[in-house]
């Protein structure tokens, strides 16, 4: 059974795709980007925008009646390595051990010509 997740705490999905599915007890998070949900403005900046994504993410959890202790595997798309400290910290606060698994990628360009994207799969007890 796959089911669509939606809350208007995070930005609307900007194209073909779902804020989340759940699927069984997986929920596949749709990268999400450093829009702010009221407003549908890019914030600036890389703090802000790793922030703001973290709590994107968060919301859409809480959504899915999941937290950043179910998730799995994290992938981290930055627009500059350059950032990877800065991302790396802002990240880390919003987790405890057990740390999920993750990926890291530079990449050439993000939606919105931001410079952090982040997804998640999450596994539900």
């Amino acid at each position: 059974m796959v089911k669509e997740i939606f809350t208007d705490k995070a930005p609307a999905a900007i194209g073909p795709y779902s804020q989340a599915i759940g699927a069984s007890n997986l929920v596949f998070v749709s990268g999400q980007i450093g829009i702010n949900p009221e407003t549908g403005e890019v914030v600036a900046g890389i703090e802000a925008q790793t922030k703001q994504v973290m709590d994107n993410l968060k919301h859409i959890l809480e959504e899915a009646e999941a937290n950043f202790s179910d998730v799995v595997k994290f992938t981290i798309y930055l627009a500059s390595m350059d950032d990877f400290a800065t991302v790396n910290e802002i990240y880390g606060s919003y987790l405890q051990k057990p740390y999920p698994a993750r990926a890291t990628i530079e990449v050439s360009r993000l939606p919105k010509d931001v410079l952090v994207e982040i997804d998640a799969i999450v596994v539900k007890s």
